[in-house]
């Protein structure tokens, strides 16, 4: 060492120990945990990669992009967690591993709390354009008994590719929270779903393109149970055949999750209703992880 003090990998190193010292007053264990290992890893990442100050400048730029897109309506740092597969590593981590469980998948940014409620049976899709879709299932725990009156919040897509929240106004259309029957049944109408691109007009979908990776998302519906005494799941059901199903562009994709869909060409429908037109069909189970579940 130099009488100017360190230099090198001594001087990078004492940067490092510096900034975790300066965490050591920390009072909450967990935090000077993440703290720590947060630093470590961020320090690690600059040495490896041996990071410029131009390509410093440029990071602070995007994730100031990425804050001045983000509304209410767009949660733009969602979506860069989601492209790096940050999201669903954190499913991974978190997901209990009760057999038969269904499993989770990544929550996405178009949640939104407070969904018209909807009677078993009825119509979420409220004018969404799109082929008309009949979705059923039970809600069950996972060792087979049917949960009543459990929570079911659903939201999706329309034919275009977009949620309500991306139109103008203040509409709200295929999203609903429905509760199930006393043998676990759910049962609603909405839109078939299609494949879609998540939102690339903004810095994940420059991401995105410098990366030359596609923005492409398989034709799925978002589902959140919540039970007291369960495991809150919040997954998707994907539509079997479709192209991006092993490309999703965030990795949220799990064989167990795909369905296929009926096609019916109109007459009765579900419950003695009748379509005029062609309409399709999803069925699929929603099995809940109990709460204490490791």
């Amino acid at each position: 060492m130099s009488a100017e003090g360190p230099v090198g990998a001594d001087r990078e190193q004492a940067v490092t120990d510096e900034v975790l010292a300066s965490f050591a007053g920390t009072a909450d264990p967990r935090l000077l945990e993440i703290l720590r290992a947060l630093v470590r890893h961020l320090h690690g990442f600059a040495r490896e990669v041996r990071l410029d100050q131009g390509e410093w400048e440029a990071a602070v730029d995007f994730l100031t992009r990425a804050g001045h897109i983000t509304d209410d309506r767009r949660q733009e740092f969602i979506l860069l967690s989601d492209v790096l597969g940050l999201s669903m590593l954190t499913v991974a981590i978190n997901e209990p591993k009760t057999p038969g469980a269904t499993e989770a998948t990544v929550f996405g940014p178009f949640f939104v709390d407070g969904a018209p409620e909807v009677p078993l049976g009825g119509d979420l899709a409220r004018g969404a354009a799109g082929t008309p879709c009949y979705v059923s299932g039970r809600v069950l725990a996972a060792g087979g008994t049917p949960l009543g009156d459990v929570c079911v919040d659903v939201w999706g897509a329309d034919e275009d590719g977009f949620y309500d929240v991306q139109y103008p106004g203040e509409r709200s259309v295929g999203r609903g929270r429905l509760h199930t029957a006393p043998d676990g049944a759910f049962r609603f109408w909405t839109v078939l779903p299609t494949p879609y691109p998540i939102p690339h007009d903004g810095p994940v979908g420059d991401l995105l393109a410098a990366a030359g990776r596609s923005p492409m998302r398989p034709a799925h519906l978002h589902f959140m149970v919540t039970a007291p005494g369960y495991r809150t799941l919040i997954t998707h059901i994907f539509v079997a055949g479709d192209p991006y199903l092993g490309s999703d562009a965030v990795f949220g994709v799990k064989d167990s999750l795909v369905v296929e869909a009926g096609h019916h060409d109109g007459g009765e429908a579900p419950h003695g209703s009748r379509r005029e037109g062609a309409w399709t069909s999803l069925t699929y189970d929603l099995v809940l992880a109990p709460e204490d579940a490791g």
